[in-house]
């Protein structure tokens, strides 16, 4: 399985806090966030793990590097800053689009339990050809301007909203697509779009059948005090 990472956001407000380290290398349980997840997603047979980060910090993209050289994870490193998040999804495209792949923000938390789950599924959805997507979704909602997911009674999704469906689930920044789904994002782009939340939009416009599976919590490290909540979740997690 392929898997990405998008790790260029600045942390603007986690600096505003004090916290010292860029977003990627905050540690959660005394691991920094994309040293987490790379080790998650090897944990569930990564053939190529691709990373986006920023030019604005160097240790970043250093520590990156010096992963890649130790040679045992198969880690394909993009160094740009971006515009938005959906450029930032574009620079790593010429590295997803002949396969399946699942991506996830370097700030996303999750249970690596819900996670291996989620990969399974993922897996028995494509060889059965029955969804183009499965979309990490849950109902725990500590997040400033959520993305709420609207699906039917088979979980196949069929909206994304700013607004509280009901029942009600929000994205959760994990995103298993097929190829077919960066097609979507290219004429996104032509559009002149640039947030996630309308690429994830169009896939529904363009009639892709996708799928949410819940993750009983995922947490975004936004703030400094989300780093507790994270470690909690993994306490909860063992």
């Amino acid at each position: 399985m392929r898997y990405a990472i998008i790790a260029a956001g600045e942390g603007s407000r986690l600096a505003q806090e004090g916290i010292q380290v860029p977003k990627p290398l905050v540690e959660i349980g005394g691991e920094p966030l994309i040293d987490r997840l790379i080790r998650i997603f090897m944990a569930n047979g990564a053939t190529d793990i691709a990373v986006v980060c920023n030019d604005l910090n160097e240790q970043v993209s250093s520590h990156l590097y010096d992963i890649q050289q130790q040679g045992r994870v198969p880690l394909h490193v993009v160094v740009r800053t971006t515009p938005s998040s959906m450029h930032t999804l574009a620079a790593l495209s010429p590295l997803l689009g002949d396969e399946p792949f699942i991506l996830t923000t370097v700030d996303t938390v999750f249970s690596e339990s819900d996670f291996s789950f989620y990969v399974k599924v993922f897996k028995r959805l494509l060889a059965s050809g029955e969804a183009d997507g499965l979309m990490g979704v849950t109902d725990y909602i500590d997040d400033e301007s959520p993305l709420y997911v609207e699906t039917d009674h088979q979980m196949n999704i069929t909206a994304f909203l700013d607004k509280t469906p009901s029942p009600y689930y929000i994205s959760g920044g994990i995103y298993g697509l097929t190829p077919r789904a960066l097609e979507s994002l290219q004429r996104c782009l032509d559009r002149g779009e640039s947030r996630m939340r309308n690429f994830q939009r169009a896939l529904i416009a363009e009639g892709l059948c996708l799928k949410a599976f819940p993750f009983t919590m995922v947490i975004d490290i936004d703030h400094a005090s989300d780093i507790h909540k994270a470690e909690s979740l993994l306490q909860i997690d063992e």
